[in-house]
């Protein structure tokens, strides 16, 4: 308070010697500006980035005040204390550093200490810029004095969770460091790995823990299945860790190591480093645009540590304590700029202990705190890191990282991070000009040397040799049992589904001992839901059988690649119609028949009018006439009239004719294909459709989860449902009928309608199948085993194996369903012997009365001598015997009708004279 009792009793001096005080309301006051300015600095001096981040702050404070762009008149004076990597220390060094008069505090440098201190700086309204406290539980709801000046850890997670979903891995291992700045990230990277599907199991240890200790905890999780292990902790113990990994085999192929940016600090700290014990791990850094600045001050920073003689390198935390200063003075400039003044006052809410060694009394409050705290979130500039500037949540605006793969040489940059972007291999300030795109299609990273020195992505998890085999559940089926069933010889299971099971866990690069437990009492079938549910409850490791993959089992377990397609079909009674021997007339109405025949009448009766009197072939005898007339119409459906059309008129009619004849017979002959091919039924069922509207009751199997999608999909009632259990039960229920206490149809999936149908021809499949599955096996939520066991079906259906399998459990006896179904679509001859009998009877009538014609002639002709010149026809008529007949006939009839015609005429002629004479 004296000094700012001095400061006012110059200002009335000053006052004074212009003329007097003036009291308007409107007038303003011009403080001095003050000579220095205290801002403190909580560090952990002996600390990988407390060394580092010291010097860069001292480098900073002497960077600020040789600028004279900057606090013009006002020197920057940084306070530091130690906090001796100690929470307890930490906290009363920045009570003593707050007596000070400090306006704001460059630290602390951890999350612990961030957030005991944040509740002071609160009451003392002292911003707090923390360039190493990563915590995301630092919310500035809680403590509205602090911020962040490095990136948030929640980022960070972010990028760690978007590299495990990039290759794929399902269940991680997090080893963290027990406090704040452990959990706090290791919370982070749950939610987000947990939203990819990814599970994670943490694994955490106390700060300053022994070798032994963090040896016991490596061996405990090098037991677990999975081998993806992400590392968040100190940087100053970190090390010991890869080093214990080292000695447990831990490093070796197979494994795959993830740590924070904490390994990237302590390689870029130190150059002694044992870089064989961190092969093949993958870790980030805090990404920092190359620029001049950032090249300028590195070169002096070696420069420096050259001069000094000491071995400690430059890290990002130390670049984000540079530009933590540039941040504190861009403040203050502006603070200062506006004429405002730095005050502090006594708090009466504070507690007293003068008889303690801290005399809480002489902490003060920042009078302007809150103005200058407003200062440093609206600050926009370029610094040794990049832009520095907050986004409304206090964050970066530009969270970036590199992702870096340890190799022999030393880290090795694979690829970038960005909230933007995502994974890329192109840095992110190059992608803000472009549309933001972090779809899973657009991440890229470059190929990454694994532990081992193998370049061949890791599994992520193993199957422990140490466990006990896995329980799996196994419909005890009593029916269909060639799928799946209890072997009551050698009292173990046996089926198609099993032999798969086995084929696929042979193809797989590690034992997985395992043991079936039947499911059901071998009654009737199982409940298959019940079956999934003991799975998704972990009663079962997994359940191996014909399980069907239908969305609700989808939502609580997961399923393998399907080993079988399924779907629901229905099964009917194939009891044909008979066949009629006048189908051929089927396509055309009485009615059409009747207008299509008078319209070949008139086209032929138009025709010859118009061309009776150019055309000599439509001329004739009446008789002629009339028969062209038909003939000639009947002909123009075969395109195949022989008549030579002169007319125009007639040529005109005879096109539109054509052309409708042409449209008639083609429609003819689709409608016939049709009524002859189609397969209809005579209870009428076309398919699930028809079946639903009706009231018919429906057959389905015990145990199959057809009867809840019946009952709450297609919404038929359950009293139309009829339980089956054996295909005989299906054969007998349909056979009955619906009227007869039986079935109309029965709905099952469709690899037992082709099992039952191999045996029963007499049923046939109706309709179109519907709700398109497959049969897999089924493993609790996010087992990485089901993606092995995936990829091992697909191996058995590539070679073929999977259809040997088939072929040996499933391999249809009895009859044949397929030819069956065949001789159902074939145009047999008794849908024609009608047409056939027809064109015979015609054929007959006509050579009937053929051969009359000729006999009568030849009994005209038996006494005329025309047969043979040389023979007379009275000598043959008196003298006849059967086998001259017979020749004279076959002469007659090969006899020209010229001839003939002429014969008659000339007997007739010869009778004619006779009669004259007598």
């Amino acid at each position: 308070m004296g000094l700012v009792s001095a400061r006012l009793l110059v200002l009335c001096y000053l006052i004074l010697l212009v003329g007097g005080l003036t009291r308007s309301q409107n007038s303003s006051v011009a403080p001095l500006r003050q000579s220095v300015v205290n801002v403190g600095a909580l560090l952990a001096f002996d600390s990988t980035i407390g060394r580092v981040a010291k010097l860069a702050i001292e480098l900073a404070v002497e960077d600020v005040n040789k600028n004279p762009s900057i606090l013009s008149g006002t020197r920057l004076n940084v306070i530091m204390q130690d906090t001796n990597c100690s929470g307890f220390i930490g906290t009363i060094e920045a009570l003593q550093l707050m007596m000070n008069d400090v306006v704001a505090i460059i630290g602390p440098q951890s999350s612990g200490i961030a957030r005991v201190v944040s509740h002071v700086a609160n009451k003392l309204h002292l911003p707090l810029l923390s360039f190493g406290a990563t915590d995301p539980t630092l919310s500035s709801m809680e403590y509205p004095y602090f911020v962040r000046t490095t990136q948030n850890d929640l980022f960070q997670m972010n990028a760690v969770a978007d590299v495990i979903k990039y290759n794929g891995w399902r269940e991680i291992i997090a080893i963290f460091v027990d406090d704040d700045y452990g959990r706090g990230g290791v919370e982070a990277l749950g939610n987000a790995v947990e939203s990819y599907r990814s599970k994670i199991s943490k694994a955490a240890f106390p700060p300053y823990a022994n070798r032994r200790r963090i040896k016991s905890l490596l061996s405990e999780i090098n037991l677990m299945e999975s081998r993806v292990y992400v590392v968040h902790v100190n940087p100053d113990s970190g090390l010991i860790i890869f080093s214990i990994a080292k000695e447990l085999g831990m490093m070796a192929s197979g494994y795959v190591w993830i740590a924070t940016d904490w390994l990237t600090t302590v390689l870029d700290s130190s150059k002694a480093t044992d870089l064989d014990i961190i092969k093949g791990v993958v870790t980030l850094r805090q990404h920092i645009p190359d620029s001049d600045i950032k090249t300028s001050f590195m070169s002096r920073w070696d420069n420096i540590i050259q001069k000094e003689n000491t071995s400690f390198g430059l890290n990002t935390y130390g670049m984000y304590a540079y530009d933590s200063v540039w941040l504190v003075a861009h403040a203050i400039d502006q603070f200062l700029r506006e004429r405002q003044t730095i005050s502090f006052s006594s708090d009466s809410g504070l507690p007293r202990a003068n008889a303690s060694v801290l005399n809480l009394g002489a902490l003060k409050s920042f009078v302007e705190g809150a103005n200058l705290l407003q200062k440093v979130l609206l600050a926009d500039f370029t610094g040794l890191t990049g832009r520095v500037q907050f986004s409304s949540d206090r964050n970066s605006i530009l969270p970036e990282y590199d992702i870096l793969n340890i190799v022999g040489s030393g880290p090795h940059r694979i690829g970038f991070w960005s909230n933007y972007s995502g994974l890329s291999v192109v840095a992110p300030e190059k992608l803000y000009g472009k549309p933001k795109n972090t779809s899973f299609t657009s991440q890229q990273l470059l190929r990454v040397t694994w532990p081992g020195e193998t370049k061949v992505r890791p599994r992520g998890w193993v199957f422990p040799n140490n466990r006990k085999p896995l329980r799996i559940g196994v419909p005890y089926r009593s029916s269909y049992k060639d799928f799946v069933t209890k072997d009551s010889d050698s009292g173990g299971v046996k089926g198609y589904c099993i032999d798969v099971f086995e084929a696929a866990v042979d193809l797989l690069p590690y034992p997985v001992p395992h043991m079936f437990i039947p499911f059901g009492d071998g009654v009737k079938n199982p409940n298959y839901s019940d079956l999934v549910q003991k799975v998704a409850d972990n009663y079962f490791d997994a359940a191996v059988g014909d399980i069907t993959i239908v969305t609700p089992r989808t939502r609580i377990v997961d399923f393998t690649q399907p080993f079988m397609e399924s779907s629901l079909t229905v099964v009917a009674w194939a009891k044909e119609t008979k066949s009629s021997p006048w189908t051929f007339l089927k396509p055309f109405t009485l009615q059409m028949w009747c207008v299509t025949g008078a319209f070949f009448v008139i086209i032929g009766a138009a025709v010859w009018i118009l061309e009776h009197r150019l055309n000599t072939e439509f001329r004739g005898s009446p008789r002629e006439q009339l028969v062209t007339i038909f003939w000639f119409s009947c002909s123009t459906v075969f395109f195949a009239n022989r008549q030579k059309i002169r007319s125009t008129l007639a040529k005109f009619v005879l096109g539109v004719w054509l052309f409708v004849v042409l449209i008639i017979t083609y429609s003819y002959t689709a409608s016939l294909t049709s009524i002859l091919t189609v397969q209809r039924l005579s209870l009428g069922i076309e398919g699930i459709d028809s079946l639903v509207s009706s009231r018919d009751r429906i057959g389905y199997q015990v145990g199959s989860f057809a009867k809840n999608y019946l009952i709450k999909e297609l919404h038929i009632a359950e009293s139309r449902l009829v339980q089956l259990v054996q295909p005989e039960d299906y054969a007998n229920a349909l056979e009955r009928g619906q009227n007869r206490g039986g079935v109309a149809a029965v709905v099952d999936e469709l690899p037992y309608i082709q099992f039952f149908l191999s045996r029963y021809c007499k049923f046939k499949m109706v309709g179109e199948q519907f709700t398109k599955s497959g049969w897999g096996f089924a493993f609790p939520r996010d087992s990485p085993l089901s993606v092995d066991l995936s990829t091992a079906i697909l191996t058995l259906s590539d070679n073929g194996k999977l259809q040997e399998i088939r072929d040996k459990w499933l391999t249809t006896t009895g009859c044949d369903s397929q030819n069956d179904t065949n001789n159902s679509t074939q145009l047999s001859f008794n849908r024609f012997w009608g047409l056939f009998l027809i064109c015979g009877l015609t054929c007959i009538i006509a050579l009937i009365v053929f051969f009359l014609r000729i006999f009568c002639q030849y009994l005209r002709c038996n006494s005329s001598e025309m047969i043979a010149p040389s023979v007379n026809f009275q000598a043959v008529d008196r003298h006849p015997t059967r086998l001259s007949s017979i020749k004279n006939l076959m002469r007659f009839i090969d006899k020209k009708k010229e001839n003939v015609k002429d014969a008659i005429k000339g007997k007739s002629s010869e009778k004619q004279l006779q009669l004259e004479h007598a």
